[in-house]
């Protein structure tokens, strides 16, 4: 199982001091005619950003690809083994906080087994750490498609979810979270995160008793994992019913 995204919530205050500012890559192209076009990413620029960037092969990476999968096959006995043995290493670059390195692993074993949901999950994880709420999105949802049973990976998904609700309030966001964490806790309602996740999703939708409800299932299973914040803000809208908070 892998850690969290981020500690839950800890995005809730900042950003929605600033959302009316900020403008995601989904929003549609721009309109002013004298933006001067992007430069072309070279190979090594290409190396860590998620997928490769996702665009057409130049015959360098070409070539570096096909010489890169030629010794994976001399040294690993399949290339799930060696996807999975760039995976692991992927998310120990990323535990350090070596961003670009640990995007560029990931990228490795997408590229050995397209099926490796670790490859998506940590490309989801580095676009977050970045900041970036649209490509984390995009590349959670690709290892969920593959995995739709991961409670962990259904909630990491949601908090990025809840993240883009806090910065466009797009009902949209929520009513996806909300479907996220149905399912996860369908699945698995003793994941505590699940239940943290709940909690802000009813907070959000003014459903003050049920988010006690859940804030309290997740303290119950795991109290570290507790947001002090979150609980000021829930207490300033309702007090605590079961009077734990006081």
């Amino acid at each position: 199982m892998k850690e969290s995204v981020v500690i839950w919530l800890a995005f809730l205050i900042p950003v929605m001091s600033f959302a009316q500012n900020t403008h995601l890559a989904s929003a549609g192209p721009s309109t002013d005619t004298n933006v001067a076009p992007k430069k072309p990413l070279d190979l090594k620029e290409r190396r860590i950003i998620p997928l490769f960037g996702e665009v057409s092969k130049t015959s360098e990476q070409i070539d570096e690809e096909i010489k890169f999968l030629s010794e994976c096959d001399k040294s690993f006995s399949s290339r799930a083994e060696a996807s999975s043995f760039f995976a692991t290493r992927a998310w120990e670059y990323l535990q350090e906080g070596s961003l670009d390195t640990a995007c560029y692993r990931f990228n490795l074993a997408q590229l050995l087994n397209d099926k490796n949901v670790e490859a998506y999950w940590g490309l989801g994880v580095v676009s977050y750490q970045r900041e970036n709420w649209v490509d984390a999105k995009r590349m959670l949802s690709k290892g969920v498609s593959l995995q739709g049973d991961n409670v962990p990976l259904l909630v990491d998904l949601s908090t990025v979810e809840l993240k883009l609700y806090a910065i466009t309030s797009r009902k949209e966001e929520l009513d996806e979270a909300a479907e996220l964490l149905k399912r996860a806790v369908s699945i698995d309602s003793t994941y505590a995160l699940g239940q943290y996740n709940l909690a802000l999703l009813h907070y959000n939708l003014n459903e003050l008793d049920k988010s006690w409800d859940h804030l309290h299932k997740g303290r119950t299973l795991d109290f570290n994992q507790l947001n002090l914040d979150f609980v000021e803000l829930l207490k300033a809208k309702l007090p605590d019913p079961q009077g734990f908070f006081k």
